[in-house]
């Protein structure tokens, strides 16, 4: 017969909430680590790219992202550290080691997700849940701890002379010491101002509150800034803000037009699959580049964009419309003046 304190362990009920959000994170270092070498700056699917299609959108940290993608360096060591930490908090939450510690890890590294990516989804909204879902989860296990199924209670069990200790109540498991008629209060205001977040991310990210949806994922969308003409050379920056994060926009077209509507000049999809680096300057880590048939514009990359011809010296001065179009007929103009 099973006790009523088996029946209270909260630690105990939630087990599937700990070991699944510890899977979570640990498959992260595992897949990048051990299943693909996701760490390697030349090798396709590296994470620092991956964490440079966050930057765009992101929220309250932007400053932070954009200063590691124009630092491939040190964007690297903190893609190591921060896998190695999600690699650690995962295996420590799912053995129940530390639980309360580890599970502020889970709230801080699920913070991170929420306001860099939670923008970011083609279909379910994928990172703006993982992140809200992850601080939520986090919270939870810091208020229950682990239970019978951990190496928490294991060394309570055993008597371990630390378990003793109060910072062990806060850092690992046990009973939190918050006097009872505090602890309600401090379930409640932690889980409104969780509550609080969710819908304010999911109201800034998507308008999924009031107003009209929106995605950001779903349809490509490209800013271009800077535009000058001076003497022969035509110059501009190209920003990827919107779109899929899985694969690039594709330039099919880089037209100039005069005051007119007449075409000045215009890059076809071959011209623009033999540019070279003199025509392309990347800001990030994430590069716009030729491709076999057109122009490749990943998510959260910029370049500046460099065209030298004759023409441009010969043309009057005046207002000029660059063009560029996507291969799936999207397309966004810029004013220049000459």
């Amino acid at each position: 017969m099973i006790n009523n304190n088996i029946k209270n362990d909260s630690g105990l009920l939630a087990l599937a909430i700990r070991l699944v959000i510890g899977w979570t994170y640990f498959s992260a270092f595992w897949r990048r680590t051990i299943l693909a070498n996701k760490l390697d700056p030349e090798v396709a699917g590296y994470i620092g790219e991956k964490f440079n299609h966050f930057l765009p959108n992101a929220l309250g940290i932007k400053p932070l992202i954009q200063y590691l993608v124009e630092n491939p360096d040190i964007l690297w060591l903190n893609m190591v550290i921060f896998t190695i930490i999600e690699g650690i908090v995962g295996l420590f939450i799912i053995f129940g080691l530390f639980t309360r510690i580890m599970s502020i890890g889970v709230f801080g590294l699920a913070m991170g997700i929420l306001l860099g990516s939670g923008w970011i989804g083609t279909t379910c909204l994928d990172e703006w849940q993982i992140g809200v879902l992850g601080i939520a989860t986090g919270y939870v296990l810091f208020l229950t701890g682990s239970g019978k199924y951990s190496l928490d209670n294991y060394f309570i069990k055993n008597n371990f002379s630390f378990t003793k200790k109060k910072w062990f109540a806060w850092l690992g498991s046990g009973i939190l010491p918050i006097k009872n008629n505090i602890f309600p209060r401090f379930v409640l205001i932690g889980s409104l101002a969780i509550l609080g977040m969710t819908l304010f991310t999911n109201q800034v990210f998507h308008g999924g509150v009031w107003g009209t949806l929106h995605n950001k994922s779903v349809k490509p969308k490209i800013e271009i800034t800077e535009g000058k003409i001076n003497n022969d050379t035509l110059s501009f920056n190209l920003f990827r803000t919107e779109g899929v994060d899985v694969y690039g926009s594709w330039i099919i077209a880089i037209e100039l037009f005069d005051q007119n509507g007449n075409i000045v000049i215009q890059y076809s999809q071959k011209d623009l699959s033999s540019l070279t680096n003199e025509n392309i300057s990347n800001y990030y880590v994430a590069k716009i580049k030729p491709g076999k048939h057109s122009l490749v514009v990943p998510l959260g990359a910029k370049a500046k964009m460099i065209f030298k011809n004759q023409v441009f010296s010969n043309i009057s001065n005046g207002t000029y419309t660059v063009k560029i179009t996507d291969i799936s007929g999207a397309f966004w103009t810029h004013q220049i003046t000459k």
